[in-house]
């Protein structure tokens, strides 16, 4: 059945496809048959033959007797992250950063509720929440998410955090609507923003905005640290002032790549 409020060029045997792979969240790499097609709200015949054309284009294939979705399936993301730009020209200022810090830092952006990474620069330390690309959060529990949310029209935040988290994650902070204004505010007038294990217990983080040449929000950029290893004092003090230069110097870059006309050669 076609569902509703979709235009006449709506392709429904693609958007199920999109479903199909996104059913596949953390803690769930392996799913039968019948646990994608109820995921998914697809009758069986529909979804197998959805998992066998992404087994045969390389994004699934048959484990353990269900079915489990393939490394290529990062293509996809990574596609929009290259066609961006902002991960060449990010990478070594991200470098730099954690290497000044010797802790991770990551950039990313607003989906929803959520925040999803698309770069990322990461130190071998035991973490209590795996991180890598393509990974998502919900956004107001997380320093970067607090930076995005801050940057949105006042109405706007309302309507972003009122769709549902598709992150799987329980966060630890739940705040009410007053302290969630009150956090927002703060980030606005501070220009970052931090999160103290607000998302899960050893999780400490602080974030800064980045720019587009016109000065709109356009990701966020982060120095995420252990609690137990770094204190509150040492990542406000240490750690953002650092921040706030990568950050800075991440715009003007980004900012002096949009002034460029990018122009594709075509032979005649």
């Amino acid at each position: 059945m076609a569902r509703a409020d979709t235009g006449p060029d709506f392709i429904e045997a693609l958007a199920r496809g999109l479903e199909v792979i996104r059913v596949f969240r953390p803690g769930r790499p392996v799913m039968s048959l019948s646990e994608v097609a109820a995921a998914a709200g697809l009758a069986r015949p529909t979804a197998r033959r959805i998992l066998l054309t992404l087994q045969e284009l390389g994004y699934a294939r048959v484990e353990q007797g269900g079915f489990a979705l393939t490394p290529r399936v990062l293509e996809l993301g990574l596609t929009y992250v290259r066609s961006m730009g902002l991960w060449d020209l990010a990478r070594p200022h991200l470098e730099r950063l954690v290497a000044r810090t010797g802790e991770s830092s990551s950039i990313a952006q607003l989906d929803g509720s959520d925040i999803v990474y698309v770069a990322r620069v990461a130190v071998p330390k035991i973490v209590a929440l795996s991180v890598q690309i393509g990974t998502r959060f919900p956004a107001l529990q997380t320093s970067l998410g607090k930076v995005l949310l801050a940057a949105l029209p006042p109405g706007e935040v309302e309507r972003v955090l009122a769709e549902p988290s598709r992150s799987g994650i329980e966060p630890r902070w739940r705040p009410t609507p007053e302290e969630r204004g009150a956090a927002l505010r703060e980030v606005r007038a501070t220009g970052w923003a931090l999160t103290d294990e607000q998302l899960a217990l050893g999780i400490r983080s602080v974030a800064a905005p980045l720019r587009d040449g016109l000065g709109n929000v356009i990701a966020a950029v982060n120095v995420n640290a252990h609690a137990a290893e770094t204190s509150v004092e040492k990542l406000t003090e240490e750690y953002l002032p650092l921040l706030l230069q990568t950050a800075g110097a991440i715009s003007a870059d980004w900012a002096l790549y949009e002034a460029v006309p990018h122009v594709t050669a075509s032979s005649a």
